[in-house]
């Protein structure tokens, strides 16, 4: 069925954006305050952060300026996500994004007047300051990166224009493709972007399925050019402003802000491709056999395990499940789940120009936001529980630590939302002894959890590593040279056991992560982390429970490898990711076992 346009979306599906601001008028009061806010640092402190107790002060304005601003365009970037079509929204989010960048230009006189400063005054500083430690720390770290005042001020200034590339895609593929309808043995099937990725790539029938991913392919692929330039726009501009920083390559410019070495980046992206795959290409045969499939094509790899064993869950069914899922983590923890399905934290939403995926937005001094698509589908509860991850981690995060030390890095960021879904997981397996319940929880492990962090996005990692390489050498990507790139990805990990529909080479076309840098393999490096915590939780109780409860609270004061440490796993060696990956084929081991006790009875 084709999804409704959003003024049509039952009230109680939708997110509760009133939770940030009750109304159009509050919100247009705290955008008044916001400026008059960025007025005022500007009027005392420009000129005169000349020392110590300056810089403190100057700083506790700073971090209420960005605690409004972080409100503020929550509020308004929240609206578009749901709806694309809402022209009104767009062009509101649009000035709020250049009001942004505009004070943004204007306030880049703190960070640079700071670094002009001897390090002594900015030690004393931060001595002194209660919640700017480590934003201070960051500035000492970047300033052999930091950039003449009037250049990062004019830098800070095309903020919104760096946002074109990313704006371009989201407009291309959730307002102007629009899909034909297609036909299979006489019935008329609809089709749209997130009904194929949603229903289709599910889809039992073979044909249906096959079908609706050749025209879905067909459809984007006359969008290939336009994708690829605004994706070629997002990387050169990050090469450009490596180099102009005096990064040695593109890529320690990304990674400096996540905290991590490029070994520890490789590191993931070499040993899954290299030790995963063997494993992943055996279930895709189990898959094969179990549909009875003449081959086993890449438009088939997302088939549920089970055909007929997919139970249906309602959304009120949801909350019960992810409750009792996540009862391990506490009282506190419950609660909040129960706050979240109460107050409208969750966008359940199927309509047209939505957002596709899901997400969890926590805005500091609010609840979190949580977008998905629902399904009925046990794969939708284990996206919750995955999104509600990101809602504790920061509900723990900003109630115990400064604005300042909640942007947690990109390595670890994923590693609290997957604990989630293997903790729930887990709780699942417990409930039911019956074999074919338990092939069907350990397949929704393998199909949801670790395909979708370990493959989906691990593949678009090695992917965007050849296209940054081409990029760190002074060349430029266009369609011809990205789908090659990705169909060479998908060759290296499926080998022959799965055959390549035509298409499949455009997946790179269908993720918005590749403009926002080297994100896509920091969900396999939280899954990592996140495996380990969750069989040490397994093991221990409490004392692991707790001992995550402390990673949670401490935000951004650690590293991705100090806060690993917190939790009692050593990141700084392959251990892990090589346990962790022999942990995801004893899964597999186990449903194949199952699968053959299951077939005699």
């Amino acid at each position: 069925m084709e999804p409704v346009m959003r003024k049509d979306v039952p009230v109680e599906e939708t997110w509760d954006l009133s939770l940030i601001y009750p109304t159009e008028e509050a919100f247009q009061e705290a955008v008044s305050q916001y400026k008059a806010l960025a007025d005022g640092i500007c009027g005392k402190y420009q000129g005169k952060l000349t020392d110590a107790d300056a810089i403190v002060a100057c700083l506790d304005a700073y971090e209420e300026l960005e605690k409004l601003g972080g409100l503020i365009g929550s509020y308004s970037g929240l609206a578009v996500e749901v709806d694309y079509y809402d022209g009104a929204a767009l062009e509101r989010d649009r000035r709020i994004r250049s009001m942004n960048a505009e004070i943004s230009s204007r306030l880049t006189f703190i960070r640079s007047e700071i670094l002009e400063q001897p390090e002594a005054v900015i030690e004393e500083a931060i001595k002194k300051t209660v919640i700017a430690k480590g934003y201070l720390r960051d500035v000492l770290r970047e300033k052999p990166h930091t950039l003449s005042p009037e250049t990062e001020r004019v830098l800070a200034a095309f903020e919104q224009s760096f946002q074109t590339p990313y704006e371009v895609y989201s407009i291309t593929k959730l307002a102007d493709m629009k899909f034909p309808s297609f036909t299979v043995n006489g019935k008329e099937y609809p089709l749209g972007y997130s009904l194929f990725e949603d229903d289709y790539e599910y889809e039992r029938d073979t044909d249906v399925r096959r079908m609706a991913f050749s025209k879905f392919s067909e459809k984007i692929r006359e969008y290939e050019n336009v994708t690829a330039a605004a994706y070629n726009a997002c990387v050169t501009q990050e090469k450009v402003e490596a180099r102009v920083r005096g990064y040695g390559s593109v890529f320690d410019y990304l990674l400096f802000d996540q905290k991590v070495t490029r070994e520890m980046y490789d590191r993931q992206i070499d040993l899954i491709t290299e030790k995963l795959a063997p494993h992943m290409r055996r279930y895709a045969k189990l898959i094969q056999k179990i549909y009875g499939l003449d081959k086993m094509t890449f438009a088939d790899l997302k088939l549920p395990l089970d055909p007929d064993f997919d139970p249906k869950v309602t959304i009120a069914e949801s909350h019960k499940l992810v409750r009792e899922g996540l009862s391990i983590l506490g009282e506190d923890y419950v609660s909040m789940i129960d706050e979240a399905y109460r107050d409208r934290w969750i966008d359940f939403a199927k309509n047209q120009g939505k957002c596709t995926g899901g997400f969890c937005s926590s805005p500091y001094g609010r609840g979190s936001f949580i977008l998905l698509s629902w399904n009925d589908r046990m794969s939708d509860v284990m996206t919750i529980a995955h999104e509600l991850g990101h809602a504790g981690h920061f509900r723990l995060a900003n109630s115990h630590q400064s604005l300042f030390d909640t942007n947690v890095s990109g390595y670890f960021i994923e590693a609290p939302s997957t604990m989630n879904e293997i903790l729930f997981a887990h709780h699942l397996l417990k409930t039911n002894d019956d074999p074919r319940f338990k092939r069907w929880v350990l397949a929704c492990m393998i199909g949801n959890t670790y395909y979708h962090n370990f493959v989906t996005h691990l593949r678009e990692a090695w992917y965007q590593r050849e296209v940054y390489k081409i990029i760190d050498e002074g060349g430029s990507v266009d369609a011809e040279t990205l789908s090659g790139i990705f169909k060479k990805n998908l060759e290296l990990f499926w080998g022959d056991t799965v055959e390549l529909n035509d298409g499949a080479e455009l997946t790179w076309m269908r993720q918005p992560h590749y403009y926002m840098g080297l994100y896509s393999y920091t969900y396999s490096a939280g899954l990592t982390v996140a495996t380990q915590a969750a069989l040490r939780i397994e093991r221990e109780g409490a004392p692991a429970v707790e001992d995550w409860k402390k990673v949670l609270k401490a935000g951004s004061t650690l590293d991705p490898a100090g806060l690993a440490k917190l939790a009692g796993i050593d990141i700084s060696t392959d251990k892990p990711l090589l346990d962790t990956i022999d942990y995801i084929g004893s899964i597999i081991d186990e449903i194949e076992r199952l699968t053959e006790e299951i077939e005699k009875k």
